[in-house]
């Protein structure tokens, strides 16, 4: 580790990259409420709105990233960001990796119950 605000399993990006995820996720919860006003207004039959489950998880994910200032992408591929977007460094420690891939994964999972929940919610409401 030989970035100090690198903390294995909690920091992985800087600011920049959390403005860009912070940004993902309200452009992700757009397209999911306008989704929803479409699929309601064209009276599509209400399995259709099964399909949010993408959007919203996209949306949470974005939002659980800049939250937890941890990119889950980044986890997986074994790198960290503090500087301008696009210029990554790696985690060399298989320590740190493992516990990168463990909140990457936990950020994965959060995601999906918010895309679950979303489109659950979505096709019981009428």
């Amino acid at each position: 580790m030989d970035d100090p605000r690198y903390i294995p399993g909690e920091c992985n990006i800087g600011e920049e990259e959390i403005a860009r995820r912070r940004a993902f996720g309200w452009g992700a919860l757009v397209v999911t409420v306008l989704a929803m006003v479409g699929l309601r207004t064209s009276r599509a039959n209400r399995w259709w709105r099964v399909l949010l489950f993408f959007p919203a998880a996209a949306s949470a994910a974005g939002f659980l990233q800049a939250k937890m200032r941890f990119c889950s992408g980044f986890s997986r591929l074994g790198v960290y960001n503090f500087g301008p977007t696009g210029e990554t460094h790696e985690v060399v420690d298989p320590e740190d990796r493992a516990k990168d891939r463990r909140r990457g994964n936990q950020i994965g999972l959060y995601a999906a119950l918010v895309g679950v929940a979303t489109a659950a919610i979505a096709v019981l409401i009428d």
